[in-house]
């Protein structure tokens, strides 16, 4: 860069643009979950940028890297009935308006996958997380960047 010349700023966001991008971000967090639930990988997969990264909350030191990667890692998964609860969503979107970081809470229930009719009966065992999120505003809407999951808590395994 020549010298005296400052980069090129954006202007600030206006409230209604940032609140448009909390929502957008939000929305794609809350489908993150619903698609895992489903089983459309395919689709889940679409949600990070191609070279983003996933760490589930029981392995978050571990984490699958880029797009073909994800699809693979949730492909592999044995299948199973879940349900994944998001709350207590918090967005930030930074200065720039491209960017953002989020935090949520999931509540995760599990049980086998069955072919019997509904309700089917929970694992035991559930678990209490949450994802720290860095998420970029792509040409195709907001997307992942990184997704990293934590365990809080989680249930005791009933007893006999």
């Amino acid at each position: 860069m020549d010298k005296g010349r400052q980069p090129m700023s954006r202007p600030p966001m206006t409230d209604a643009k940032r609140i448009a991008a909390e929502w957008a971000c939000e929305r794609l967090i809350r489908r993150f979950a619903l698609l895992n639930d489903a089983g459309e990988y395919e689709e889940l997969a679409s949600l990070f940028v191609e070279d983003g990264s996933f760490a589930r909350p029981t392995d978050p030191d571990n984490p699958v890297v880029g797009r073909q990667a994800i699809l693979g890692f949730f492909r592999s998964r044995p299948k199973r009935t879940t349900r994944h609860l998001m709350s207590n969503i918090v967005v930030d979107v930074e200065d720039d308006g491209g960017t953002a970081r989020a935090v949520s809470y999931v509540t995760l229930y599990s049980g086998p996958a069955g072919s019997g009719t509904p309700p089917i009966a929970a694992d035991p065992v559930q678990l209490v997380g949450a994802y720290h999120d860095k998420l970029v505003l792509t040409d195709a809407g907001w997307r992942f960047a990184e997704r990293r999951g934590s365990v809080a808590l989680k249930t005791r395994q009933a007893q006999e």
